[in-house]
């Protein structure tokens, strides 16, 4: 029993200072000839993915949209944003895809490479009619809320009310807590407190929503047009 514990040492022994011939132990180095550089091979083509910045295809951010309106259908949700009263902030599917860089085949257009400031520009037409019709919705019922699922305070000023709420929309556009972004809250604090003051002064223009809600829709605005909503 000793005589094969000495073998079984002496084996284990020698396999870890065992090297390949022609190796010295180092690590293995990459060919330094270039594979254009064999004869027979120099008009190959490198045909490996290059590294750079890429878009995320337009129904994506779509789905982003149909899911805050309430997870609902494409015609569902061209008939939410449209609203009742015809302010045309949202016409139609056919009106804005080709700006959303989504292709149309039937017109020979390709899908949009890259993002530009038409695309930008339809996605917060998109935005503002879901924040407007989100406040209609959520803001005068407690039924079915999807973006505004708070109450509102009984003193529009209350700050922590407003900090709570603001929270709840922080989430869901940009998907962490608004204690994580410094100095956020207090800069839509004052968003929210000016659009509040404006729509409550003498002779301000007739709006469809209370002072209250006209806040809360503006400072949603704000979020839905944020840089992280649209490229995180």
């Amino acid at each position: 029993m000793k005589r094969s514990f000495f073998f079984l040492g002496a084996w284990l022994t020698l396999s870890a200072c065992y090297q390949a011939p022609g190796t010295d132990g180092a690590a293995p180095q990459p060919p330094t000839v270039k594979l254009t550089d064999v004869p027979g091979h120099e008009g190959l083509v490198d045909g490996r993915h290059k590294d750079g910045p890429r878009m995320l295809a337009g129904e994506s951010y779509l789905r982003s949209y149909m899911m805050l309106f309430g997870d609902i259908s494409p015609a569902e949700v061209a008939r939410a944003a449209r609203g009742a009263e015809g302010n045309e902030l949202f016409v139609s599917w056919k009106s804005h895809l080709g700006a959303l860089g989504l292709p149309d085949y039937g017109a020979d257009i390709a899908r949009g490479a890259e993002s530009n400031t038409i695309m930008l520009a339809t996605y917060e037409r998109l935005g503002v009619a879901l924040c407007d019709r989100a406040a209609e919705r959520d803001l005068k019922s407690a039924r079915d809320r999807r973006v505004f699922d708070f109450e509102l305070a009984k003193d529009p000023m209350d700050r922590a009310a407003f900090d709570a709420g603001f929270d709840v929309l922080h989430r869901t556009f940009l998907g962490y807590p608004a204690s994580l972004a410094s100095g956020r809250g207090d800069r839509f604090f004052r968003l929210y407190s000016d659009v509040l003051a404006r729509h409550a002064a003498p002779g301000a223009a007739p709006s469809k929503l209370t002072p209250p809600e006209a806040g809360w829709s503006v400072v949603c605005y704000g979020l839905v047009r944020h840089p992280e909503f649209h490229l995180y």
